[in-house]
């Protein structure tokens, strides 16, 4: 039997020389909440063969309400083991590699040093996020980054843009701040919401280090950002044209600009067979 014959469909529409590539890709998810579950996933539901995943929490019953490994049954597990075990069901042949950790700067820079054909960032804490994206830019890694999912109900206000492109996301803003001091606001891609934060929805933290604030979050929206996550990592691997936004070019023309692009998804494919 053909351990394969599960990817029928996605071959189908991607053809074998893209499966093949896919199936030869490694890519690196850094935490496995509301977004990066759900971009793991799908990324392994693609096919692609070599997975790594990092995350040094556990399940808890806030979880249970956005993020794809969170059930009843999984309270207090670990997230990486659990996660692990739904892409091993979903792929026995996956090469996948777990880390139960937070991404600090020493461990960041231990596993980043890895050729990666793709990254992506899914950490939910701001200090750690920043040191992470830097370090992976300076890596030269293609890097895909989830900005702020959090206090936001709008599926159509999310996009995908060059970071330096992002606009009206305070996550975005507050992490552009602290890049630009080392060098870096641009030369990754970042998925984003346009959204204005509810205001009620915002929760003070105290005695925690790296958060100040927590937002209420819908069931949905982390899922589309983790799934922009994978697809951004898809059709990169592939050379597959897609729209990236671009900042107004002027608060009286409040139009999110899009980048015209000159090939279809298909026109592409057809090209690579």
């Amino acid at each position: 039997m053909n351990p394969f014959s599960w990817q029928e469909r996605t071959e189908l529409l991607l053809k074998t020389a893209n499966v093949e590539k896919l199936r030869n890709s490694h890519v690196f998810i850094a935490g496995l909440g509301g977004v990066g579950a759900f971009a793991a996933e799908m990324l392994c539901r693609v096919g692609i063969g070599r997975l790594t995943i990092a995350d040094g929490d556990c399940v808890t019953p806030t979880n249970i309400n956005r993020q794809l490994i969170a059930l009843q049954s999984t309270q207090g597990r670990r997230k990486v083991e659990v996660m692990a075990e739904r892409l091993y069901d979903i792929n026995p042949e996956l090469n996948l590699t777990i880390h139960d950790t937070f991404l600090r700067d020493g461990i960041t820079r231990q596993l980043v040093n890895q050729p990666f054909d793709y990254v992506v960032d899914a950490i939910d804490t701001v200090s750690p996020k920043i040191f992470f994206i830097h370090h992976v830019v300076s890596s030269g890694l293609p890097l895909i980054s989830s900005m702020g999912a959090g206090g936001k109900l709008d599926p159509s206000k999310v996009f995908v843009a060059d970071f330096a492109n992002t606009y009206q996301c305070n996550l975005a803003n507050q992490i552009r701040k602290k890049l630009r001091k080392l060098g870096v606001d641009s030369g990754f891609k970042a998925v984003f919401s346009t959204e204005p934060v509810c205001p009620e929805s915002l929760m003070f933290i105290e005695n925690e280090s790296n958060k100040k604030t927590s937002a209420g979050t819908i069931s949905y929206l982390p899922a589309i950002f983790g799934c922009y996550c994978a697809s951004v990592v898809i059709r990169d691997l592939l050379f597959i044209p897609y729209e990236l936004a671009l900042r107004p070019t002027s608060k009286k023309n409040p139009k999110i600009n899009k980048i015209i692009q000159t090939k279809s998804p298909k026109d592409c494919l057809d090209e690579a067979h």
